[in-house]
């Protein structure tokens, strides 16, 4: 299995450059009066990431606006969150003219998320491929797979925690598959959806390896707890709905070759971007 495929969750490489510098006031406002800090950090993870894995395809997915199902069914989801800040909001556009001129494929669909595209071409490229998964998301860990790996973001440049199934299965005493149901026991109070009350991780791990799947909880109500019983079953509907919200979808309608993927960058097209939004010693990295 010659291919390497890394799938780059763009959106959490943008925002996690964005604030790791915002934080001290530092935007890199260029000439033109553009910040840049979140498109320049972006550049710096995906090329220390690509330099220290060595793939041989690149793509890049994206949220498409806030709008998805997940809203639709549920219209809390992510609602805790505010209006991005006013000097990420140029950068969201930009960074995509910035990938495109590295040759590197954009993906999004409108009504879904970036995890939902990363998994359905996750799920594609698998049968033939490696598959690593760039991101500082740990909803992602529920796709790793034999051939899907996930590489962790950590503080700074270069670190990451690198997941494949042993390594969750030995970190958390589930499987990746699990993880779903994990969520929609405990809930997710990032994306702003409960699961069920008073049901937190440790106790849901354990029904986990017990039960193995809210099925199998379900059916084995009896042998729980008075109050673990009552809990579930006054939130039973809260329960279903937030395993929809926590599953990534696998089946969407993204395509992309992995001809269109292959990791080639045109040196002279890259340095005139990178002129253009006047960064300094970046090319140096690649």
């Amino acid at each position: 299995m010659n291919n390497k495929v890394m799938l780059v969750d763009g959106m959490a490489l943008l925002f996690r450059s964005f604030y790791a510098t915002a934080v001290s006031g530092y935007y890199m406002i260029n000439s033109k009066g553009i910040p840049t800090n979140g498109i320049h950090g972006f550049i710096k993870h995906l090329f220390t990431a690509v330099n220290t894995y060595k793939p041989t395809h690149v793509l890049c997915c994206w949220d498409m606006g806030s709008k998805t199902f997940r809203t639709e069914i549920f219209p809390d989801y992510k609602a805790n969150r505010g209006e991005p800040p006013v000097e990420l909001i140029p950068q969201f556009d930009l960074v995509k003219d910035v990938v495109e001129a590295l040759d590197i494929p954009n993906v999004g669909l409108e009504g879904y998320e970036a995890d939902d595209c990363i998994g359905t071409l996750a799920h594609h490229f698998k049968t033939d491929s490696e598959v690593l998964i760039l991101t500082g998301d740990k909803d992602i860990l529920q796709l790793i797979d034999d051939n899907v790996h996930v590489i962790l973001l950590k503080k700074g440049y270069g670190n990451y925690a690198y997941y494949q199934e042993d390594t969750f299965v030995n970190e958390t005493g589930i499987t990746p598959k699990q993880m779903v149901d994990l969520k929609a026991l405990m809930g997710d109070s990032s994306d702003n959806y409960p699961g069920v009350k008073g049901i937190g991780e440790k106790t849901a791990i354990n029904l986990l390896k017990a039960h193995h799947s809210i099925e199998g909880i379900l059916e084995n109500l009896s042998t729980l707890t008075k109050s673990q019983r009552s809990k579930i079953e006054q939130d039973l509907e809260m329960l279903h709905l937030s395993r929809k919200l926590a599953k990534i979808h696998c089946e969407v309608e993204v395509q992309c070759s992995l001809e269109q993927a292959i990791f080639e960058i045109d040196r002279k097209k890259m340095i005139d971007k990178f002129k253009e939004l006047e960064f300094k010693n970046l090319e140096s990295i690649i």
